[in-house]
């Protein structure tokens, strides 16, 4: 990979992480999409990716989905930009976060299934924050979606 390259997607990476932390506060929805509405978390990193234009707009993808797509990318350690899946038992993507640098994440966290109103997500304290990478147990993959793009 040229050296401009490796730059740009280090840029791209960036502007990912930045415009992810302007969710921050922002609550939970189950099968959010929506900055006004509130996300869930594949929508926070689908929301960020096509902004980045990583993912064409107007499309939506579970966590297993993200993971599917952006597999060949995994890394064994992550960084600023990566995404963090984690998985259940079977090996399915259950949880994605956006790594902001190699021990914190920015995800979308505290809710569920039944967390489908503000009033919801304020009693569950579900929210988009910021959560140490290990704050989730179990095993998970890490991928970086800007890996042999550019």
């Amino acid at each position: 990979m040229k050296q401009e390259d490796l730059v740009r997607a280090d840029y791209y990476r960036a502007v990912a992480v930045d415009y992810a932390k302007h969710f921050i506060g922002t609550p939970y929805h189950w099968g959010g999409d929506d900055p006004m509405a509130g996300f869930d978390c594949s929508g926070l990193v689908v929301e960020v990716l096509q902004m980045v234009g990583r993912l064409a707009p107007g499309l939506d993808y579970s966590a297993n989905d993200l993971l599917s797509i952006f597999r060949p990318g995994e890394v064994a350690r992550g960084y600023a930009g990566c995404l963090a899946f984690y998985l259940d038992p079977t090996g399915r993507a259950v949880h994605v976060v956006l790594m902001i640098d190699d021990m914190f994440a920015i995800g979308a966290d505290g809710g569920g299934s039944r967390t489908i109103t503000t009033e919801d997500a304020i009693r569950q304290n579900a929210f988009i924050k910021i959560r140490p990478l290990d704050y989730r147990k179990g095993p998970r993959i890490i991928v970086d979606p800007f890996k042999g793009v550019f």
